[in-house]
């Protein structure tokens, strides 16, 4: 680890005027703890800042795994995501900043995007993908959910059949199916991914940095109302997981077994 640098679990470059935010936890599949959250809301505040960057990629390190979401290990470890230097874990002020922030998100999606990892990329302004990433959503199959922009949201960007399927089969769809409803802009060989992102954002940025602002707000606009949803969502979440059937799911994780939530299922 560079010891220089202000980050643990991720990597922040500039290159050119675009700023590359990359979670950097392979050993987990990139899946963010409350650290990783923490660390990419300083990145996102940071390339809002700066007045030389026009355009974010959003990306994982190595080429397995572009994002699985919340450490499902470290919740059945220790009850939640890790410490962090707020004590809080501010997963739904990452959606809103991604959200927010005034300058296009590209999401280079290059391996699996799942779960919370799956969330990140909808919430981008554009998804390009390697040819070998693959989708979906996983909450219900380890007893966690999104019920705000991570359900709401997507049923804007696919349709509401298609959103419920994602949530409540929880299967894998491969980069082709992605492109094809529209969960994805591109689809790329994998080693042309993180330079067609570039070659995007650089074209992005010749265009005026006022009118893509503006631009951004009113796509926005019709869908900031979830952001209430996102709050409620977030706060039942929280309450949710340390319920038996919300630890049953993350520890069937652990343990690598079937989780058994039939003596759940209510009336």
């Amino acid at each position: 680890m560079n010891t220089d640098s202000p980050y643990e679990d991720i990597t922040y470059e500039i290159d050119s005027h675009v700023a590359v935010i990359t979670i950097n936890r392979p050993e987990r599949y990139n899946a963010f703890r409350g650290k990783t959250v923490e660390e990419l809301v300083k990145a996102f505040r940071s390339a809002w800042a700066d007045r030389g960057v026009s355009a974010i990629i959003l990306t994982g390190a190595g080429d397995k795994a572009f994002c699985t979401g919340g450490d499902v290990k470290q919740r059945a470890e220790t009850g939640d995501y890790g410490p962090t230097d707020s004590g809080m874990f501010e997963i739904g002020y990452l959606h809103k900043l991604i959200r927010d922030v005034p300058k296009p998100v590209i999401a280079a999606v290059n391996g699996i995007a799942v779960g919370g990892g799956h969330v990140l990329h909808v919430l981008c302004d554009l998804s390009i993908a390697a040819e070998h990433a693959t989708f979906g959503q996983a909450g219900p199959r380890v007893g966690s959910f999104d019920a705000g922009f991570g359900s709401a949201y997507l049923a804007r960007v696919v349709g509401e059949k298609r959103a419920r399927e994602m949530w409540f089969l929880c299967r894998r769809y491969d980069a082709a199916t992605a492109e094809r409803w529209g969960l994805v802009n591109y689809v790329v060989p994998a080693e042309r991914l993180l330079p067609e992102a570039k070659a995007i954002a650089a074209e992005i940025g010749q265009k005026s940095p006022t009118a893509l602002r503006f631009l951004k707000q009113s796509f926005n606009a019709d869908t900031d109302h979830q952001a209430g949803l996102s709050n409620l969502a977030m706060s039942a979440l929280e309450i949710f997981t340390h319920t038996d059937e919300g630890k049953e799911g993350a520890q069937a994780f652990a343990e690598k077994r079937p989780a058994d939530f039939a003596r759940y299922v209510t009336a």
